[in-house]
Parts: C-alpha cells; sequence; structure tokens
C-alpha cells in the first residue's frame, strides 16, 4: 500500500490503499487513485468529496456518497456497491466506463457527465442531469431513471425498469433496447431511432416525441401527445392507441385499435380498431389511411 509522487508527471498516485475514514482523501487534485478499497468498519462518508483532476480506477466502493462535487475526473473499471447510495452528486465534467454502479441514487444533478460500457442496477438513476452522453450501458433494474435529465444523447441501451425519461427534455436515443411501463411521460423534444420500446402507456403528455424505425410493444401507448410523429414503425399489442393526440404516424403492419385521435393522420396497413366516441372533435376517419379497418365504434363502454 502506498501513496507516492509521480515525478514525471507531478500527480500523487494513491495505490492500494484500504480506506474507510470520513472524507478519506477530500478535496485532493491531479491525483491518480489505484486500486484502493473504500470499506471499513469506520464507515466514513463523503471518501472523495470536492476532488478534482483525478483519474480513479479498479477501486472498490462500498461506503456512502464518494463522489459529490467531484469535477473534470474520470471513474474507470471500478465497482460501487448497493451499500455506495448516492455515489456521484453535483458533479461536472466526469467520464465513467467500464464501472458497476449499484446503489441507489447514483447520479443527481450532474453536468456533462458520459457513461460508457457500465452495468447499472440503480433504483432512481441519473435524476435532474445535464449533458450526458451514454453509450453501451445495461440498466438492470430501475425506476424513475433520467429523471428531468436535460440535451443527452444515448446509443446502445439496454434498459430495464419503471417510469423512464419522465420529464425529460432534448434527448435523442439510437439502437438501443428500452423494456418500460410510463416511458417518455411530460417530455419535450425526444427522439428515439432503431430501437425496441416496450411498455405499457408509452410516451403519455409528451410533446415532440419522435420514433424513427422503431418496434414499439404494449398497451394504451401515445395518449394526450402533442406533435407526436411515428416513421416507418411497426407496433404490437397497441389498443386503444393515440387518444387525444395530434399526431402523423406511418405504421407497417398492425394496430390493435385506435381510439380518439385529435389531430394529424394516420396511416398503417390494418387497424383491428378504430374507436370514436360520441361527442369528441377529432379527427375523422378519412385522415386515417388504410386498406383495413376491421370495426368503426362511435361509443364504447365505460370499462374501456
Amino acid at each position: 500500500m502506498e501513496e507516492m509522487k509521480n515525478q514525471e508527471s507531478g500527480r500523487t498516485v494513491f495505490k492500494g490503499l484500504s480506506l474507510d475514514e470520513e472524507r478519506a482523501l477530500y478535496g485532493i487534485s491531479n491525483a491518480d487513485v489505484v486500486d484502493c478499497r473504500f470499506d471499513g468498519p469506520a464507515d466514513g462518508e463523503s471518501a472523495l468529496k470536492e476532488a478534482s483532476l483525478v483519474n480513479v480506477s479498479g477501486c472498490f466502493m462500498n461506503l456512502r456518497y464518494p463522489f459529490w462535487h467531484l469535477s473534470g475526473s474520470k471513474i474507470a473499471d471500478c465497482i460501487l456497491t448497493e451499500k455506495c447510495r448516492a455515489a456521484l452528486w453535483y458533479d461536472k465534467d466526469v467520464e465513467i466506463e467500464g464501472c458497476r454502479l449499484g446503489g441507489i441514487k447514483a447520479l443527481r444533478e450532474c453536468d456533462g457527465i458520459s457513461i460508457k460500457k457500465c452495468t447499472v442496477d440503480s433504483p432512481e438513476f441519473a435524476w435532474k442531469c445535464r449533458d450526458v452522453v451514454v453509450d453501451n450501458v445495461e440498466i438492470l433494474g430501475s425506476e424513475y431513471p433520467f429523471f428531468e435529465i436535460e440535451r443527452a444523447r444515448m446509443s446502445n441501451l439496454r434498459m430495464k425498469g419503471k417510469y423512464s425519461f419522465q420529464y425529460c427534455r432534448d434527448i435523442e436515443i439510437s439502437s438501443s433496447d428500452l423494456d418500460t411501463k410510463d416511458a417518455f411521460w411530460h417530455s419535450k423534444n425526444v427522439t428515439v431511432r432503431d430501437s425496441v420500446v416496450r411498455g405499457e402507456y408509452l410516451g403519455w403528455y409528451s410533446e415532440n416525441l419522435r420514433l424513427v424505425n422503431c418496434r414499439i410493444i404494449g398497451t394504451q401507448p401515445f395518449c394526450y401527445c402533442k406533435n407526436l410523429v411515428l416513421e416507418n414503425c411497426t407496433m404490437e399489442g397497441c389498443d386503444l392507441s393515440f387518444e387525444r393526440s395530434s399526431v402523423v404516424a406511418d405504421v407497417s403492419g398492425r394496430i390493435d385499435s385506435v381510439k380518439n385521435p385529435l389531430s394529424g393522420s394516420i396511416r398503417a396497413d390494418e387497424i383491428g380498431g378504430l374507436i370514436l366516441e360520441k361527442g369528441v372533435v377529432g379527427l375523422s376517419p378519412a385522415e386515417i389511411s388504410c386498406p383495413s379497418i376491421s370495426s368503426v365504434t362511435s361509443d364504447i363502454p365505460e370499462a374501456c
């Protein structure tokens, strides 16, 4: 175990240390933290709080709040356990690569964050973060991931979780597999390309949500949307779709049912049922282009 000075770079190196005290490396700068273990009976918090220009690699993090107010730094090939709660808060310009992120609330109120080649098992992951890049990340289970994030680019994201991307803004997602319910509620300016999106009640109350070349799976998607666009998408198990939404949809194959769309146009190869309730002003059948509509209903039971 050692702490030493790298004569060539002028950086301090902390290597092979076992640290469990409160604020063990508080405020360090221009340093490398290598193969250290943050764990032990003292159960200290905030190990690297207020640190800057640090590279943390190969470390085991088993204590709370280790990376608060971190700046200009990189965290690589580290394990953050389920006890490492609220690990990264109020950070700026931080790269996270090859890590396993456990513990509730792993990121919050961060700016300029890059997350690559990571595995995440963290409820309430990445809330209120801005300018985020996500690439080749797997989320094993989370509730409300990416809540209120702004300005993000995501690719190769594989996610299982509930209530994702709520109240988010200015997001681009590509080549991803999202297994999530209640996704994109109240979102604004989101584009999803070349992806699978599965889950119940997708996209409600969204504005400027656009899906391109996507496979969409799940009941009652896209209700109460403004300026919803679907381009060259497929829909599976999607009943009661587009209620009270302004929508332009180009769907290959079948939509199980469409209910009370508000404005725009819908094109599909087949629609199982078109529901236009009495007294609801919205799209007419003439604005729905489909060679096969199995049924048209003007009123439905309350149970629907």
